[in-house]
């Protein structure tokens, strides 16, 4: 949930609604107004550009490859412009906003060749992370019927002409050009169109965090994965030949941000990113700041996470400058490592995917980790993985490989005492849920592992590594379920 606010302390909500050709955009897009105006936001509605000037009778066939480029152009600057009005109405609202575009600034690279887009983009000093990343907070992706759907696929639109295999092909396109926002959506076919509106509505309402009790059904949550070994890079974008023989893989000049692979690896977006928590007065709050971008433009995301009430915890992502960012980051909690990962974000079968593969320095734990995560509806064996990674296991919900015990620099959350009573399965004023077999090493040094639940067996191995786990009751630092990781 990212969130922004007004001159009025009011929120400030961007989000694009996109797709390929008849993905529901301008159903959900009037149902998405209702719902918000419905619970006392105030809604804008920004056009789609491009129907207003295809809808004067420009025809594309008609033009040149030149005429055809100064239109992108020139429709990139009317949408920017015209975002600018809404989004200004949007800071001087005295309400809750939500300004809902109808496609965005990403949309018009779909429609041009990658070199023409790099061009446009150079002769107007923009750049994608602006363009896509900084620009909005939120990007739903709606699959064109004609994936999935082929049945309900129509042209009965007062610009829309493409065939089913044509609307694919720019569903595609289009799905591509927004792949690395920090918060990209896509809504499949997998059910009715009623059931995509809804999951759509969910999927916003999920981001900004609005508490609707049993008003929709939870779309979607997070799966997250280990990766053992990621296909090897034969091909990157250029491979040049050194002196000695050797070839070295290289990325073309200011191309670093998408590139293919081959063994199937799609195509790809990666990022560098920065995580580091802060002080904060105990463990059931926490505060992190990240810092994201590729190509030396970054933006920059403070996170507070409080205690959970009613079983639901809440957390808040606001977009800071990077003065705050700065300023934020002398509160450093000395107790955690720097996270420091690359995040490679793609699309496979439809399904947004995000790979986070941890980089040193870090804790012994983190080196050679790599996490595969999505947010899906799919359950077990129902949500199909990338077929060219290998993935070792599944590990949501387990807290081994959440973010925070991976960055603890003392190796565990809780608190044991001496070696001796950490053997045995105790606890600082808590017991544990089982004895532990006789284990000699040195606990702390990371010489053993421990599973302490009455099983007598050692913790999960990742990468050459090991994580073990102790279940009870924690000293005054939370209750239930305390963790130790020790490295083999």
């Amino acid at each position: 949930m990212s969130q922004e606010f007004g001159h009025h302390d009011k929120q400030v909500y961007k989000l694009v609604l996109t797709g390929g050709p008849c993905g529901g955009k301008t159903t959900g897009q009037a149902r998405l107004c209702s719902f918000f105006e419905n619970l006392g936001w105030k809604v804008f509605r920004v056009p789609e550009c491009a129907s207003v000037l295809l809808g004067g009778g420009v025809k594309f066939q008609d033009l040149t490859q030149e005429d055809c480029y100064k239109f992108q152009e020139n429709l990139l600057k009317v949408m920017m412009q015209i975002e600018e009005t809404f989004f200004d109405l949007g800071h001087n609202s005295t309400k809750n906003c939500i300004i809902i575009c109808d496609r965005g600034t990403m949309d018009a690279s779909a429609y041009l060749e990658a070199q023409l887009w790099e061009k446009m983009k150079d002769e107007n000093s923009w750049n994608n992370v602006e363009l896509r990343d900084i620009r909005y907070n939120q990007v739903i992706h709606m699959v064109s019927a004609a994936k999935g759907a082929e049945v309900f696929y129509t042209t009965d639109h007062a610009v829309r002409a493409e065939a089913p295999e044509l609307a694919r092909r720019l569903d595609d396109f289009v799905a591509e050009a927004w792949v690395g926002h920090p918060y990209y959506d896509v809504i499949d076919n997998s059910t009715d169109f009623e059931g995509k509106v809804i999951r759509m509505i969910t999927a916003v309402c999920d981001r900004l965090g609005l508490d609707l009790g049993d008003r929709l059904h939870l779309n979607s949550k997070k799966r997250k994965f280990l990766v053992s070994r990621i296909p090897e890079m034969q091909e990157l974008c250029l491979v040049s030949t050194e002196t000695d023989g050797s070839q070295k893989l290289e990325l073309p000049e200011n191309r670093t941000d998408v590139c293919k692979l081959q063994n199937n690896f799609p195509s790809f977006q990666d990022f560098d990113v920065v995580h580091d928590y802060l002080a904060t007065p105990g463990h059931k709050n926490q505060a992190r700041i990240r810092r994201r971008g590729q190509n030396g433009t970054f933006t920059y995301t403070h996170t507070i996470r409080r205690p959970k009430i009613n079983q639901q915890r809440a957390e808040v992502k606001m977009h800071i400058s990077s003065r705050d960012y700065q300023i934020l980051l002398q509160q450093r909690d000395e107790k955690h490592y720097t996270i420091i990962k690359k995040r490679r974000c793609f699309l496979w079968n439809n399904q947004y995917f995000q790979m986070d593969i941890y980089k040193e320095p870090c804790h012994p734990r983190c080196k050679g980790l790599i996490l595969l995560e999505t947010y899906t509806t799919k359950t077990g064996d129902d949500l199909e993985l990338p077929d060219f990674l290998e993935i070792e296991k599944e590990v949501t919900n387990n807290l081994e490989y959440s973010m925070y015990n991976l960055s603890l620099k003392e190796g565990f959350y809780g608190k044991v005492t001496t070696k001796e009573e950490s053997l045995k399965g105790k606890l600082v004023n808590g017991t544990s849920n089982g004895e532990t077999p006789s284990v000699n090493g040195n606990y702390i040094n990371g010489k053993v592992n421990i599973l302490m639940n009455g099983d007598s067996l050692s913790g999960d191995t990742h990468n050459g590594h090991s994580c073990g786990k102790v279940y009870g009751e924690s000293n005054g630092i939370g209750s239930g379920r305390s963790e130790i990781f020790v490295d083999k």
